[in-house]
């Protein structure tokens, strides 16, 4: 029954509807490998194996290079029926996926050398926590790279990993490192998204060519299409809430089953048959479908531009950002009601509604879907001047 449901709420994508079909296809397989992935505290590889085959990790790539090229909308609908089956695969689908669509900013060769394989997967953190000093090696120009990053999300089975650099030439770019110059730490021990894999990672001195890398905000796409035009930033935070999307979902299928079968201590009536959670299911269900739907409304919109040559304006920009912060914080709450209502059953291994409320608590935490954020939104509302840059 939920699996039915589920399809119903999220399968209302703008084109490219098999991609969404596959995500649910491999939710058995998914849940199935869900445990391993905490006690890892990373994605196991037949998970892993099955998103890429499936192309689930590499939704933005362009056409041109092999890759889906799948639209905005219908990536967040993917990423939400992934996240249903595990929310750590949701994470990981977004960000492989999210950072794909970089493909489309760097020279050709590059391109098709990092992109070019199905399976391929790549990720990485943008924060510029590098060093890079301009250098060449046998006539190539590039830059040696020194640097940390934390949040990781999925770069353990990465083939390539991005990380934000400071360059001495005074610019910012995004460099792409074989996995083999990179380094990882064990530092990923956390109460949400353990299977996620976010660790800290750093090279040392580690060359890369200067085509292996673009400067955002300055390097134009070298394909253009209405993907590569849309605003990145816009693009991560919508994948971000897709994840929430996907486990507050799930949150409150469990919920549903629980409730007809469970009669709380000291009462004679499930559940479901009591009011207040009747009221409170409710309330929970039009809070996620509402949120679902204004994220969608303002995505479809700005694709809809993007689609027709235009440039996505600051207040298409800001109604996505607006509806993606708003469907984290709301998912948080759906996942909190979820397991206050389960009562007892929800504080053991053995529920995922523990799991559900933990990962959806980690989705606020992005900074791209943080609380916080809705302070840049507040003051574009209110005509005060704010750095959009990053939006």
């Amino acid at each position: 029954m939920k699996r039915v449901g589920f399809r119903a709420a999220y399968c209302r994508g703008m084109g490219n509807a098999p991609i969404v079909d596959a995500a649910h296809d491999l939710a058995e397989l998914v849940e199935a490998h869900a445990d391993d992935g905490e006690r890892l505290r990373r994605l196991p590889l037949p998970t892993v194996k099955a998103l890429a085959d499936a192309g689930l990790m590499r939704m933005c790539v362009p056409e041109v290079y092999g890759g889906p090229e799948i639209d905005p909308v219908t990536m967040v609908e993917a990423i939400a029926a992934v996240a249903h089956a595990d929310g750590a695969a949701g994470w990981c689908s977004m960000i492989a996926s999210t950072t794909s669509s970089m493909a489309s900013f760097l020279p050709a060769p590059a391109a098709q050398e990092i992109y070019g394989d199905p399976s391929a997967i790549t990720g990485g953190v943008f924060a510029p926590n590098g060093t890079g000093v301009g250098t060449s090696i046998d006539g190539v120009d590039g830059f040696s790279v020194t640097g940390r990053w934390a949040w990781g999300s999925g770069t353990q089975h990465c083939r390539w990993v991005l990380g934000g650099t400071r360059c001495d030439d005074g610019t910012f770019r995004l460099c792409w490192f074989p996995q083999a110059d990179v380094t990882f730490h064990d530092t990923w021990h956390t109460t949400g998204m353990r299977g996620s894999g976010s660790l800290d990672y750093s090279v040392a001195d580690a060359f890369v060519p200067a085509e292996r890398t673009m400067q955002p905000g300055v390097t134009r796409p070298v394909v253009t299409t209405p993907l590569s035009v849309f605003p990145n930033f816009t693009l991560l935070a919508a994948g971000v809430s897709a994840v929430g999307l996907g486990v507050a979902r799930r949150a409150l299928d469990e919920l549903v089953d629980l409730a007809h079968g469970k009669k709380p201590q000291y009462s004679s009536r499930t559940l479901a048959q009591s009011g207040f959670t009747q009221v409170e299911v409710a309330r929970a269900e039009g809070q996620l479908r509402a949120a679902h739907a204004f994220l969608l409304d303002e995505l479809g919109s700005a694709w809809a531009t993007a689609v027709a040559g235009n440039e996505v304006t600051v207040e298409a920009r800001t109604g996505i950002r607006l509806a993606a912060a708003h469907a984290a914080s709301t998912c948080a709450a759906v996942a909190d009601t979820a397991f206050t209502l389960a009562g007892g059953t929800a504080v053991y291994d053995t529920s995922l509604l523990g799991r559900c409320l933990r990962d959806a608590h980690i989705v606020t935490q992005h900074i791209q879907t943080a609380p916080k954020l809705n302070e840049t939104i507040g003051k574009i509302l209110l005509g005060i001047d704010v750095d959009t840059s990053m939006f």
